[in-house]
Formats: structure tokens, C-alpha cells, sequence
């Protein structure tokens, strides 16, 4: 005798499972609002001369929540007012839906498929507006955020650079550039200092932001490591003296490419890294003269000089530990981020005003500082600090 065989569908057990539990979840709010509203001191059709209040009914509501939509029954009051701690006043949303729509929405998601995945997920598509009303209040946090104090004690190496958005300005597109400071502390730990808007890399944007960064607590910088913007170097000179300056080999690479014929970049790229690739100042410096030399029997005399001008700025990272070469003599560590960055905004496109460009810089810079980018080592300091007992004694 054969069995009978039972198939299930799968499709069919979620839905009904899924509504069972926005059932329970409707249930259970709308018996929570009942009892609140037992503040009148007295039940449902009952009289007596304790009662604060009367019953006068009830006006229903929709509330999003991640078991989807229900329906909530809020009970009118007369004579006291009715305040439900279940629910703030005129909110639609879960706090939870909110915060999932504002987290996917700054984690790189477009508007358009955070709309479509809200329609998805709680069968109501959010419109653009909400979400950029959501953002508002997201900013607000941002913005604590970016001016915070500083507290993670000294930061010997620091490393900025610029990141050009695209805004609306009075009816034109102009860039605007977005200055962005990460450093690393005394314990080895990256961190991101903060961002702010420059309108240009000029000296003034930079200095202004230099101060910034040190009125919220920015000291002990040994080594400033950046690409040589316009102003940036004269600045850094002004804001922090002490601090030497470390020009990134790899934007130096691309400088002197720009002047070499595409046919010969290849072999003028293993040149240059043959400079950096010395173990001493002394040795990268007489490399560099035999590059320069090379450069010229090559015909490339526009490399030749930029090399010969330049390369002293970018052997900066040899008067510091060995351990730490590869780490610090180039600006790859902000650049990884502004790749995150980029993105992002190019979801967006053009953004209406900078401080809508900055805030979103903002937003994705928070984000990658509290993943495990943040929170794991990024270099040994003991090699720092022995270094500079070192060079104490010998003075």
C-alpha cells in the first residue's frame, strides 16, 4: 500500500507564519493602548467618582514596524489628556524602521533602492522626502560626532588629503573640496580626526583646518604625510612647526608619469621605486641622483628635473623607524577610505549645497571608523618610542 505523501509550500508557510506574527504584534499594542488608557481610573462603561476622564471612542492609525504594517486602535480621551508611551504623537514608523532606513541609506544605498526595499520589506515604498527628513535628524549626530574632543592622547603620524564633490551653486556646477585628517595614535590605532569643507586647497582652508583639528585636541604630530596641495606645506610649517612634512611617493610617481612618454612609464615607475626601496636616506639619495642621470640620457629631461627637485620630500620617512617605512611614506591609508568615499557620493551625484557634501563624507567616515578598520592595530608605536629615546641621548 503506498503512503501518502504531504508537500508543503514554502511560499505559503511564510506568508501565513509572517502574518501571524503581525497579528500578534497589533494585538498585542492595541491591548497595551487599552491599559494605558486606563488613566481615567475607571474601566469601559463604568461610573464612578474617582474617574479623571471619559472614553470618547477611538481613531485608528498605521504603524510601520519590521513585522509590517498594523493597525493600531488609539483610544480617545475627554476631560485628560492622553499621552501613549507606546508610540510618540504623529509618529508612523518604528524607531527601529528609521534607524534601518537612515544606516542604509548612509552605507551607500541609493534613494531609489532604499525605497524599493522598504516596499519589499514592509509592503509601504518611503518616499525621498522622509528619507532626507530621517537624514536630518541622522545629522545632527554627525555633526556632534565631527567636533568631538580628541582623546585618543598623542598622534605622531597624521595623514590628510582632499576630495573634490561636485555642488549646485546658484544654478552652476563648482567643485568643492572635502579636507580629511586620519591619524594614527600613540597605542598603533587609526583613527578618523575629522573633516570639514574647504572650498579650495588653498593655504587659508588648510591652515583653518589645521587650527581645528588641534583647538579639539590634535597633539604630539611628528609626521604629517599628504600630497603637496597648494598651501598644505606652508601650512603645516604655521600650525605645527615641529612636525616634519612627508610628501606621498605615489602622488609623487604620478607627477613625474604626467611629463613621460606612455611607452617608457613602466620602466620609469621601477626606477623611481628603486629610489624608495634603498635602506638608508644616504643610499636613496645616490639612487636618485643615478635615476636623474638616467632620466636625461633617456631624453626625458622634464622627469629628469622633476625628480631632481622633488625627491628630497619623499625620503622624509627615513628619519623615522625602519618598521614603519612602508606605512608612512605614502598617503594610502586615506586614500582607501576617499575610494569609500566616492562611492557613496557617486550615488548622488551633484549635491545641492557643501554642507550636504560634508555631512555624507561624514556620515561614510563614521561608518568605516566603527568597523574593525578602527579597531585593529594598525602598527607597533614601540619602534617610535625607542627612536626618539634614541635620538635624546644623542642629543
Amino acid at each position: 500500500m503506498s503512503e501518502k505523501i504531504v508537500q508543503l509550500n514554502e511560499e505559503v508557510i511564510k506568508g501565513q507564519l509572517k502574518e501571524m506574527v503581525r497579528g500578534s504584534v497589533e494585538e498585542t499594542l492595541n491591548e497595551l493602548l487599552e491599559q494605558e488608557a486606563e488613566l481615567t481610573q475607571a474601566a469601559r462603561y463604568e461610573r464612578n467618582e474617582a474617574r479623571q476622564g471619559y472614553r470618547s471612542g477611538h481613531y485608528d492609525r498605521n504603524l510601520t514596524t519590521t513585522s509590517g504594517d498594523v493597525t493600531l486602535h488609539v483610544p480617545r480621551l475627554k476631560g485628560v489628556s492622553f499621552e501613549t508611551a507606546i508610540i510618540e504623537r504623529y509618529r508612523r514608523r518604528e524607531s527601529s524602521v528609521e534607524e534601518a532606513l537612515i544606516e542604509m541609506y548612509l552605507a551607500g544605498v541609493s534613494v531609489r533602492r532604499v525605497e524599493d526595499i522598504t516596499e519589499a520589506l514592509w509592503g509601504s515604498k518611503v518616499s525621498p522626502s522622509t528619507i532626507s527628513e530621517l537624514n536630518k535628524k541622522a545629522y545632527v549626530h554627525i555633526e556632534d560626532w565631527r567636533n568631538r574632543p580628541l582623546q585618543g592622547g598623542k598622534y605622531p603620524y597624521v595623514y590628510v588629503d582632499g576630495i573634490y564633490l561636485r555642488r549646485n551653486w546658484g544654478g552652476e556646477y563648482e567643485n568643492v573640496a572635502i579636507l580629511v585628517a586620519i591619524a594614527v595614535n600613540e597605542d598603533g590605532y587609526r583613527e578618523v580626526l575629522g573633516a570639514a569643507e574647504g572650498m579650495k586647497e588653498d593655504k587659508a582652508s588648510w591652515v583653518n583646518f589645521f587650527q581645528w583639528l588641534k583647538s579639539r585636541g590634535l597633539d604630539g604630530v611628528k609626521l604629517i604625510v599628504g600630497d603637496k596641495c597648494l598651501g598644505m606645506l606652508d601650512a603645516v610649517g604655521e600650525v605645527f612647526p615641529d612636525a616634519k612634512y612627508q610628501r606621498c611617493t605615489v602622488h609623487f610617481y604620478r607627477n613625474v608619469f604626467s611629463v613621460v612618454p606612455r611607452s617608457k612609464v613602466k620602466l620609469v615607475a621601477k626606477m623611481l621605486k628603486a629610489i624608495h626601496a634603498q635602506e638608508s636616506k644616504k643610499a636613496a639619495r645616490e639612487k636618485a641622483k643615478a635615476v636623474v642621470a638616467q632620466l636625461k640620457e633617456m631624453k626625458l629631461k622634464e622627469a629628469a628635473k622633476k625628480v631632481e627637485d622633488s625627491v628630497e620630500e619623499t625620503l622624509t620617512y627615513c628619519d623615522f623607524p625602519y618598521e614603519h617605512w612602508t606605512r608612512i611614506r605614502t598617503n594610502n591609508v586615506i586614500e582607501r577610505l576617499n575610494r569609500e568615499i566616492r562611492r557613496r557620493t557617486r550615488v548622488v551625484g551633484t549635491f545641492p549645497d557643501g554642507n550636504s557634501a560634508l555631512m555624507l563624507v561624514c556620515a561614510r567616515l563614521r561608518h568605516v571608523a566603527g568597523t574593525q578598520w578602527g579597531n585593529k592595530k594598525y602598527m607597533n608605536m614601540k619602534h617610535l618610542e625607542a627612536a626618539l629615546e634614541d635620538a635624546s641621548i644623542a642629543g
